[in-house]
């Protein structure tokens, strides 16, 4: 029992102090924001990441840099509609 109640402590904490990490209201939406959002920072963060992506593309790196950036306002679409 206490390594049931040590465990989610330690999952608490890390979901407090890493926004992607999710929580037990994290919507699907958010979910996958989250993991789009962060697949553009680290393609963008990583030069030859970003280069690959560009010849894949058969755009310029800088256009292909600038196209991420703009997803990232929303990776996914437009949010559901929430129902009351």
């Amino acid at each position: 029992m206490a390594d049931k109640l040590r465990t989610q402590q330690h999952l608490e904490a890390l979901q407090s102090r890493y926004v992607g990490t999710g929580h037990a209201d994290t919507t699907k939406f958010e979910w996958t924001s989250n993991i789009m959002r962060d697949t553009y920072s680290s393609l963008i963060g990583h030069p030859a990441l970003l280069h690959y992506t560009a010849i894949g593309m058969g755009e310029p790196k800088e256009k292909v840099r600038m196209m991420m950036i703009e997803k990232m306002i929303q990776p996914v679409g437009k949010p559901p509609e929430v129902q009351d």
